[in-house]
């Protein structure tokens, strides 16, 4: 992946998905709620094309209930993360 994301939710919350690389080259997640919530993730399996994770991103963003949405997202696509920060 050679370049970060990012999504915002369009219905007027503000809620924020990122596709970022961490400094030792890891595909990272990031979701800020806008509010109190903030969470970075470790995306754990080898996934040769961002493009899963940028569609997973996307489509979980457009929801009303994001995180439940970005986990059923990534479990469609076999994509395992961990949590690294809260």
């Amino acid at each position: 992946m050679a370049a970060s994301f990012s999504y915002h939710s369009a219905r007027g919350a503000s809620d924020f998905l990122g596709l970022r690389r961490s400094r030792r080259g890891q595909t990272e997640i990031v979701y800020d709620d806008g509010i109190a919530c903030r969470i970075v993730w470790r995306v754990i399996t080898e996934v040769p094309d961002e493009a899963p994770l940028r569609e997973a991103l996307e489509s979980a963003v457009a929801e009303m209930r994001v995180l439940p949405a970005l986990y059923a997202e990534l479990k469609r696509r076999a994509i395992a993360i961990e949590a690294i920060a809260r």
